[in-house]
């Protein structure tokens, strides 16, 4: 999977789809230090321990680095950045549940402009699945040649 590269300048507004989601029951916020042993299990019980273990990372910035979806006092989705390395932007996930909602949509663009906030012009989405998804939601393109990028399997390549 390739990487992609998002102009943090040129982002939409996320304010209006965070107020709609409101209005739906679901909170769009940064998570608090106190949740971290509830949102990592839940990414990892949802997505897999690889992701649990990017989003532990997050919790260990200073904001948090973790947006986190909630409804009906439950998560329903997530997404970190620089968690991996600094400037990239990821995982993101949303429970299947809630999917075609808008709420990837917000959780994306809460934290890329965060990272705007941080003064980054642009920023990577490693190891992308949904290219498209991240092209229509914030402009993202493909990085030529990027993949496997940072997330070749290391302890692999190394095993003899």
């Amino acid at each position: 999977m390739s990487d992609m590269l998002v102009k943090l300048y040129d982002l939409p507004e996320v304010e209006p789809l965070v107020r709609r989601l409101a209005e739906l029951g679901i909170a769009i916020r940064r998570a608090m230090p106190s949740e971290k042993h509830l949102v990592t299990s839940w990414v990892g019980r949802t997505f897999g321990a690889g992701w649990a273990s990017e989003c532990d990372v997050a919790f260990a910035r200073e904001p948090v680095s973790c947006f986190i979806a909630s409804g009906g006092g439950q998560i329903v989705g997530f997404c970190c950045y620089e968690s991996t390395c600094r400037n990239f932007f990821g995982p993101m996930g949303v429970a299947e549940s809630h999917r075609g909602r808008g709420v990837g949509r917000a959780l994306t663009l809460s934290s890329l402009q965060a990272m705007a906030q941080m003064g980054y012009a642009y920023a990577i989405i490693g190891g992308v699945g949904p290219a498209d998804f991240y092209a229509r939601v914030a402009g993202a393109e493909v990085i030529r040649d990027s993949s496997p990028g940072i997330y070749r399997d290391r302890l692999r390549e190394n095993a003899s």
